[in-house]
């Protein structure tokens, strides 16, 4: 027989309205308690405006019957972190759930990184603890959950697909979807929905929210809003808002000085609407048919003239220090990637250098291209090890521009290796405001090792053959 999670509290309008009226009960909360009265409750529970409100913020003139998922499109500092607190602890507290006999019913909250995941956990706790009503409803807390005594779990945890399984989801929120970055996969954001959709289908009310700034026309948030927004006949719930419709406290002057200084920039960041200047540099099929399946790293050959290309860094930032070795296949001509190796913060940048020149060693290569802003300690290290190091000709952006007509020719021999095929794969082309186009990693990404490999697989070809390394024994 199943067993009953059973409501403790009423709904969530009375959650908001009367055990956290004192967070939410303010004029500038209108908006978000009537968009979440209309969609928990129906649009016959709200009045003319309200009807007009959640109808202007979602483009529908009905809402779904069950909802099953709801996405929140908006600009920043909306309120969006604060309400996936609100709303893991009404599903928490507000709602019955059957289960099998011994399941444990998770309400997840997934965010961008750990700093957003310890911001959300905070509000959650917070808020718990700030009525009594709520605060005896906690058994216990840990660093990452809060079990209430319902035995209903609040867990928190970082946009990771891998973590995710094994559970029984009654409840999902996802902050900042399209900002998320997960080190195990080039699309978090699907791998993640496809765990959780799996992790809730057992649970008849289970419920998936997902609240995101946009950001650039694909991904998971993306499709939701072009499938699903403004559709009276979808299942799925898409709103979309801009910062000031959702959160009037935010000056108007801070969001007009955005506008003039990158206006498709903060029509993104407070208008809630998606670049049009940024789209992937690399479709996904490129990359795969690049990918020697298995291939983690190639021995070294006798006959091979090898080159090397290395991405510097300093060891106390974000950034890694990266070396990759590649070689020209001459039978077919294709550029074949050797080596990757990437050194992660923190570290020694002498003893990094030390260590890839014994990689260099290996493969008889005594000379290495580099960034050129990297400064004159590189060279300096590396000569120290008995390596001249040249300064790249070409910009981060110019040499993935260069690497592009190799990997979708078909010249590319990729190596196996996921962060690796991650990097390249995250890679976006932004159209700046003087219409030239630049390469680079996404926000809060890493492009460290696709750099060095786009930079050691050009290096054979068009005008880097004046850099191409020169090979001799140590």
């Amino acid at each position: 027989m199943p067993s009953t999670v059973p409501a403790v509290l009423g709904s969530l309008v009375a959650l908001m309205t009367k055990v956290l009226a004192h967070q939410f009960m303010g004029a500038s909360w209108h908006t978000w308690r009537t968009l979440l009265r209309g969609v928990t409750e129906g649009l016959d529970h709200l009045d003319d405006d309200g009807r007009a409100l959640v109808k202007a913020l979602t483009g529908r003139e009905r809402l779904p019957d069950v909802l099953r998922e709801l996405w929140i499109v908006a600009g920043r500092r909306s309120g969006k972190s604060i309400i996936a607190a609100l709303l893991a602890i009404w599903a928490a507290t507000c709602r019955t759930y059957r289960l099998a006999p011994g399941e444990v019913p998770v309400c997840m909250v997934v965010a961008a990184d750990r700093r957003q995941a310890r911001v959300i956990k905070r509000y959650i706790a917070g808020l718990l603890r700030s009525t009594p009503v709520l605060e005896a409803l906690i058994a216990s807390e840990t660093r990452e959950s809060i079990i209430l005594a319902s035995g209903v779990v609040i867990e928190i945890h970082t946009a990771s697909f891998r973590t995710l399984r094994g559970y029984t989801v009654v409840f999902f929120a996802g902050d900042e979807v399209a900002f998320w970055d997960g080190e195990d996969s080039a699309s978090p954001d699907r791998e993640i929905l496809v765990a959780v959709r799996a992790a809730m289908a057992t649970v008849p009310d289970a419920l998936l929210v997902m609240l995101s700034s946009p950001y650039a026309r694909r991904g998971e948030v993306w499709k939701a809003f072009e499938k699903h927004h403004g559709r009276d006949d979808s299942p799925v719930l898409v709103v979309n808002a801009p910062t000031t419709a959702l959160n009037p406290t935010v000056a108007q002057s801070v969001i007009d000085a955005a506008y003039e200084d990158d206006e498709i920039a903060a029509a993104a960041e407070y208008g809630g609407e998606f670049r049009r200047d940024v789209e992937r540099f690399l479709p996904l099929d490129v990359l795969e048919g690049a990918r020697m399946l298995g291939r983690l790293e190639l021995p070294p050959l006798a006959s091979v003239r090898y080159r090397a290309f290395v991405d510097p860094a300093g060891g106390t930032g974000a950034d890694a220090f990266t070396l990759a070795i590649a070689h020209t296949d001459e039978r077919t001509q294709r550029q074949v990637l050797d080596v990757v190796r990437e050194q992660r913060p923190p570290f020694s940048p002498e003893n990094t250098v030390q260590a890839f020149v014994s990689v260099l060693r290996q493969y008889q290569v005594r000379e290495v291209t580099g960034d050129r802003y990297a400064g004159d300690w590189p060279a300096e290290q590396f000569r120290k090890c008995g390596v001249t190091y040249r300064p790249s000709e070409r910009t981060k952006s110019e040499i993935y521009k260069d690497a592009l007509p190799l990997l979708t020719s078909g010249r590319v021999e990729l190596l196996d290796q996921p962060r690796l095929l991650k990097q390249l794969g995250a890679l976006e082309r932004r159209t700046g405001r003087s219409g030239r186009d630049a390469v680079d990693h996404p926000p809060r990404q890493h492009d460290d090792v696709a750099n060095a490999a786009c930079g050691a697989l050009a290096l054979g070809v068009g005008g880097f053959e004046a850099f191409t390394m020169r090979i001799s024994g140590f």
